[in-house]
């Protein structure tokens, strides 16, 4: 109970609430969502922003993208009518609210030609298993793509006309999709993969850089 001035009676707490009735209209707070590209080799990274962002938010959003939540009457977008949303109880009333709002976040994350590949829209845990589903796969689809970076990784060499910059950047792509799918390298595979990806004029350099240093 507060008084006039706004003071609690004394009592503290160290949870800061989630206002849910400004959240959805904060402007910065809505850029600051992390947005999803539609990148097959960003999706890792914004999975686990995305995971961050929430959990920065209030736990109890992502519980409602890892659990999901089904209402009675609820159509295929995931809205209940006014009609039946009477019949709600207070709690149900807010978890409603709070379904809707990190559903916002998700939609927020991406853009409208992603959204419109989504089947199931009615709840964020569906669009978050939709995502998942097309960037990772089953396990036969993740050995699938494995095989092929590994096939890139064993045949990868410098392109004609490429800086050693252009070649690193490629090379780091490769190795950070082959982490993601648990066929990761060791550090000495990557630097023994990337001296023998370089083209002969390289080869004085490579030589000089393999030789062992005596130090007096």
């Amino acid at each position: 109970m507060t008084d006039a001035a706004g003071n609690d009676g004394g009592k503290k707490s160290n949870e800061i609430p989630f206002d849910y009735d400004t959240s959805s209209n904060d402007k910065k707070s809505s850029d600051r969502i992390p947005f999803f590209n539609g990148n097959p080799t960003s999706y890792p990274f914004w999975k686990t922003r995305m995971y961050s962002y929430i959990i920065g938010i209030d736990i109890d959003l992502w519980d409602l993208v890892e659990e999901g939540v089904v209402f009675d009457n609820m159509d295929k977008e995931g809205v209940v009518s006014h009609l039946h949303r009477k019949s709600f109880t207070p709690s149900q009333k807010l978890e409603y609210k709070k379904h809707h709002n990190v559903k916002g976040m998700m939609t927020n994350a991406i853009s409208h030609d992603e959204y419109l590949k989504i089947v199931d829209k009615r709840t964020a845990k569906s669009i978050w298993e939709s995502l998942k589903s097309k960037y990772e796969g089953n396990k036969q689809v993740r050995e699938a793509k494995a095989n092929l970076l590994v096939h890139q990784y064993e045949l990868f060499k410098m392109k004609d006309g490429e800086d050693i910059e252009a070649m690193f950047s490629r090379f780091q792509i490769l190795v950070s999709g082959l982490q993601v799918l648990d066929k990761s390298y060791t550090t000495t595979d990557h630097v023994r993969k990337i001296l023998r990806s370089l083209p002969p004029k390289w080869r004085p350099k490579v030589t000089a850089f393999q030789k062992p240093k005596i130090w007096i």
